[in-house]
């Protein structure tokens, strides 16, 4: 027997989860008023901001989502530390970030950056709160990749977001640095190569989305030269064969997460969930990544960061709404499912309004994948699944289904008890919830401020469209 995976259908009166890990994003989809009521309470007391990432715990969404404080943000990485310099230019005395610990380092770079030194930023864990990409990145294979790079003339390291401060400023040291998200690395890499066409390009740590990029690249020889150009005006069929022998990637390192999105996965939403619409992230290992693609092609798929995934479900719904025709959309979500509490946000504004408006009934669901490994049958007849470790359809927020372990060190608890401390006592110090302070030097440098600099050539990209002509020349003279 077949057990589907769960899945959670949303309506315009509410929603109704179909398995035990279902149920369990739905529980707080409604938060408890109470607890709605302290957070916001805390944070205008304490006059904090927060920023968060989609991933976090679907009770602290569930939360988070209701409360009406101005200075609250739920995004990608990318948006988060750029959200936080806005929030203390509006008045915010301390920044709260609900991630892994590379995101609050994210953060206190970008304030130290923009003059905002003295304001605190916040963890809400004493314990380093990790992530399997940030540590493959610190292992010496990647020293090594990188020094292969450094050997390599007009070489430029796009790293990923989901690195430490550390890794940053050490890369930088080696090779022009500049770091990218899920949201802009096609972006930028393509952008590198349209300004220094001689270029090596050496991304890490992700494997899956290196390999994915590399994969991603070798299919746009297929489109046709105008849609090539409307992707990249500077790219055409010739410049893309050209690049694919000089974009390097890591081959070491992956997202304990999107890893359990391989071939049995995959195969199991091709054959039993052929109707539905397909995301994936960028992270996903190349077999979910090409089911994804190929769906993305015929405009019933997307592959890309968070921010694309919910673009795109939201696109949907509103498209079904405007044919005023009885629809049920079926979504397989391709990453965290943490996403879930935004995704629901999004969709239920969008069949509350149609329903106000005299339309027809739209349902969404929202398919999560289970890791075939993660299921454990049993020989009982009234009991096919046992509970446990693997609880229910063999999913639980412990682990079988996509669910981040560092991100729910983030919990509704651990924000309330950092808030009620802010401000409460000069005598008890908040040094360990801090991000990680790096008072190495490498050269002439800190290593924070070498960190930041690959962050703010990605600033300088959003800014300007183009890699800044610092980073130019640094690639071209560095190692010529």
């Amino acid at each position: 027997m077949t057990i589907p995976f769960p899945s959670l259908v949303i309506r315009a009166d509410g929603f109704s989860a179909q398995g035990a890990f279902a149920e369990a994003q739905a529980a707080y989809l409604d938060p408890d008023a109470a607890e709605v009521a302290e957070l916001g309470r805390l944070l205008r007391e304490k006059n904090a901001g927060l920023v968060a990432h989609f991933y976090m715990d679907p009770e602290l969404q569930g939360v988070l989502t209701a409360t009406d404080h101005p200075h609250v943000h739920i995004s990608d990485s990318l948006v988060m530390a750029d959200r936080a310099v806005e929030m203390v230019k509006a008045g915010a005395r301390s920044i709260v970030v609900l991630g892994v610990d590379f995101m609050s380092e994210n953060v206190r770079a970008l304030l130290d950056a923009g003059g905002f030194g003295d304001v605190p930023v916040y963890r809400v864990a004493e314990k380093p709160i990790g992530c399997s990409l940030a540590e493959g990145a610190e292992a010496p294979a990647y020293g090594a990749y990188l020094r292969e790079a450094a050997r390599t003339p007009r070489s430029l390291h796009v790293i990923y977001i989901n690195t430490s401060l550390r890794t940053k400023a050490y890369a930088e040291s080696l090779v022009p640095t500049i770091t990218c998200t899920s949201s802009n690395v096609v972006r930028t890499v393509l952008q590198a190569f349209a300004q220094i066409p001689d270029a090596h390009v050496w991304f890490g740590p992700d494997t899956y989305m290196g390999h994915n990029l590399r994969e991603l690249f070798a299919s746009l020889r297929e489109l046709p030269e105008d849609k090539l150009r409307a992707l990249h005006p500077a790219h055409d069929r010739a410049s893309i064969e050209a690049l694919l022998p000089r974009f390097h990637y890591f081959e070491q390192g992956n997202c304990i997460v999107h890893h359990m999105f391989g071939a049995a996965v995959a195969e199991r939403v091709k054959k039993e969930y052929a109707d539905a619409f397909i995301t994936a992230h960028l992270e996903v290992p190349g077999e979910m990544f090409r089911v994804a693609l190929e769906a993305a092609r015929r405009d019933a798929g997307v592959v890309g960061s968070t921010s694309d995934i919910l673009s795109f479900i939201g696109r949907k719904v509103d498209a079904a709404s405007q044919a005023r025709q009885p629809a049920r959309l079926r979504f397989v979500l391709g990453t965290e499912a943490g996403m879930i509490t935004s995704i629901v946000r999004r969709v239920r504004q969008s069949l509350k309004d149609l329903s106000q408006n005299g339309g027809p009934v739209v349902e969404v669901e929202i398919v999560f994948p289970v890791a075939s490994e993660a299921i454990a049958p049993s020989e009982d007849q009234e009991l096919r699944i046992v509970p446990g470790v693997a609880g229910g359809e063999g999913c639980s927020t412990e682990g079988g289904c996509a669910t981040c372990p560092y991100m729910k060190m983030n919990s509704l608890d651990a924000l309330l008890g950092v808030l009620r401390r802010i401000d409460r006592d000069p005598r008890v110090s908040l040094a360990t919830f801090e991000p990680r302070h790096y008072d190495e030097r490498i050269g002439e440098k800190s290593m924070a401020e070498l960190g930041g600099v690959p962050i703010l050539h990605m600033r300088e990209l959003g800014r300007l469209g183009k890699l800044s002509g610092v980073l130019v020349h640094d690639v071209i003279s560095r190692n010529a």
